[in-house]
């Protein structure tokens, strides 16, 4: 496919207002692709870089699980409609021909939106659809994208077939084929800028993943791709774009800049590994970071080996905000040679959709709606998750027995069929609830927005209070007597409320006056404490079990059974079954946050 190709759909994207395009390091409009090269001065030129990263299925400013316009505390926007009018303000000040636009990964997994390309009318069928991400960043004319991790959670097919319907490259130097060891993907792609002074821009952007996908989707990719260290493949590649006459190297990563791990020892590689790069390999302009889901405007990190300062941004998720790379190049000894770079991010909520691209997919828009909003059941109450970061509540209790019922189904009979069965389940969303009444697909996809599918995991007791006390640190150590704020009760260290597990089947109390490693106190099953030597399964998902989140011992102990169902088709078939939803039938409250013995709540 020619690299250079672009579809311009959806370019009517005037939208009013006009941003002001603002920042340190933001060239006037006269300066781009103009120069001084006439008169004595050196030659000049400016061009912009845009970026996305984390889309995650997003083109409208929807939620699909509220079935309503998108909004959030700080009135945030998302999707690629309201991107597309930024992306052509941006092209309109800078001159189309002194702009391009790349993206960081994690496209076509998040909302339901795209899991319904993906699995209600996929895109893999015989004469199947066009991925609505495929169709979006088309029209609005992305010249190239990273792979992210979630790009591998349907399934290499999905992924392949996503590929072939952009018309740009998906580019990952570390995601190699398992047999060869060559990229199974596109490493970089060169583009070429024209200059007013005869001597094109060359600029090599080269896209790299998240190692994390050998143990996030070892279903999918085990055996046929491995995913090595950024740095080490930065190292191989960045010298070889600059041999091949690189003005202008940067790098879609999608890995954060911290330098952290939440997968420990499991495998060599950083997680968040994009300052690293920055810091180790030289030879790199820019990095437009991802996967980490923050704000990074600009933030400048020193090359050990050369002392050039490397810039890095990251844009904030869902296609929230839109960064923008300026770089100012000066011809010096018959090269161009970056005088400056720096970067800034503009928010997606100053501007109107683009009604090229809403209009481009109302049609998948209101399939997707419609197929949401069937009804499934009834709800004899309505149940919330708002507290479910500190209290154990029947929301969180209704995926519990469905993880539980469907384990023991599967193990009944058999070697291991007379073993209890526990199951994990974290708090994904504060704002999901099932409704007195009727309750709807979106009712119980929102309770578990993620594709995780379900495992069965042998556990002796006292792994269960190693897990459980790993759990526990997700509460800040709150003395007794000390007042309680629930706004700062939870996510102790940064833990996001996705690596909180609550397990049903013991009862226990974590005592949050306590230190890290012992607060689970009166740890029973049946009424008697446990015994260290007893044998449980757990009923897990495949994202904790396959290591996500590092807690101890799940990884590595003995699979019992595995399932391919998403956890919450399971959920949606258990209601669509029952007919109805009675929390007076499975709710109890296993566990409690208590200081010396006093329940906190």
């Amino acid at each position: 496919m020619p690299l250079n190709r672009r579809t311009f759909l959806g370019t009517s994207a005037a939208a009013g207002a006009g941003v002001a395009i603002a920042g340190g390091s933001a060239v006037p409009a006269a300066a781009h692709g103009h120069g001084h090269g006439h008169g004595r001065g050196p030659r000049r030129y400016s061009f912009t870089v845009m970026g996305t990263t984390d889309l995650h299925g997003n083109v409208f400013n929807w939620d699909y699980f509220t079935d309503k316009e998108f909004d959030d505390k700080a009135h945030n926007d998302v999707g690629l409609a309201k991107i597309s009018t930024l992306v052509e303000q941006v092209r309109r000040e800078k001159g189309r021909r002194n702009t391009l636009l790349i993206d960081a990964g994690d496209t076509i997994q998040g909302t339901q939106l795209s899991y319904y390309y993906a699995k209600v009318d996929p895109i893999t069928a015989r004469r199947g659809p066009v991925h609505p991400m495929a169709q979006a960043m088309n029209a609005i004319g992305y010249d190239a994208a990273a792979l992210g991790n979630h790009e591998f959670n349907y399934g290499i097919p999905v992924l392949r077939k996503f590929e072939e319907q952009c018309d740009f490259p998906l580019l990952g130097a570390n995601a190699l084929d398992a047999k060869t060891l060559r990229p199974a993907f596109a490493p970089y792609v060169m583009k070429r800028l024209r200059t007013p002074h005869g001597r094109d821009v060359k600029v090599a952007i080269l896209g790299l993943t998240n190692p994390g996908v050998a143990i996030w989707d070892k279903a999918n990719v085990g055996g046929k791709m491995v995913f090595p260290g950024l740095e080490e493949q930065a190292a191989k590649f960045v010298p070889r774009l600059r041999s091949m006459g690189a003005d202008v190297v940067i790098v879609s990563a999608h890995s954060g800049s911290s330098g952290t791990s939440s997968y420990g020892d499991q495998i060599p590689y950083v997680e968040n590994a994009a300052g690293l790069v920055a810091e180790q390999v030289p030879g790199i302009d820019a990095i437009l970071v991802g996967h980490a889901h923050q704000e990074i405007p600009e933030h400048f990190v020193e090359n050990k080996q050369t002392g050039k300062k490397v810039v890095l941004s990251e844009p904030l998720k869902w296609g929230q905000r839109l960064t923008l790379f300026d770089f100012d190049l000066v011809w010096e000894r018959g090269r161009w040679v970056v005088e400056r770079a720096g970067s800034q991010v503009l928010n997606s909520n100053t501007v109107a959709e683009d009604p090229g691209i809403t209009g481009l997919l109302a049609d998948e828009h209101k399939k997707v709606v419609a197929y949401v909003n069937q009804v499934i059941g009834t709800s004899t109450a309505a149940m919330t998750t708002a507290e479910a970061a500190w209290k154990d509540e029947p929301i969180i209790d209704l995926i519990n027995v469905v993880q539980t019922e469907t384990v023991k189904a599967a193990l009944a009979g058999g070697a291991y069929g007379a073993l209890p069965v526990l199951s994990q389940a974290s708090c994904f969303s504060r704002t999901a609830q099932i409704p007195a009444g009727d309750v709807t697909i979106r009712d119980a996809a929102g309770l578990y927005p993620f594709e995780n599918t379900l495992e069965a995991r042998l556990l002796t007791g006292a792994q269960l209070k190693d897990y459980l006390e790993f759990s526990a640190r997700y509460y800040v150590q709150t003395p007794v007597g000390a007042p309680v704020d629930t706004a700062k009760l939870t996510n102790a260290d940064n833990i996001p409320d996705y690596n909180y597990d609550a397990v049903s089947g013991l009862t226990y109390e974590i005592d949050v006056a306590k230190p890290n490693g012992s607060r689970i106190v009166g740890l029973s099953f049946e009424g008697k404490p446990v015994d260290p030597a007893a044998e449980f399964v757990l009923a897990v998902n495949n994202y904790r079990a396959s290591g996500g989140g590092n807690f101890p011992h799940v990884a590595g102990a003995k699979q019992l059974w595995a399932n391919s169902e998403e956890i919450r088709n399971t959920i949606i078939a258990w209601v669509q079954a029952k007919g109805s939803v009675d929390g007076a039938e499975f709710a109890s409250v296993d566990w409690r946050l208590t200081r010396e013995g006093t329940p906190v709540f």
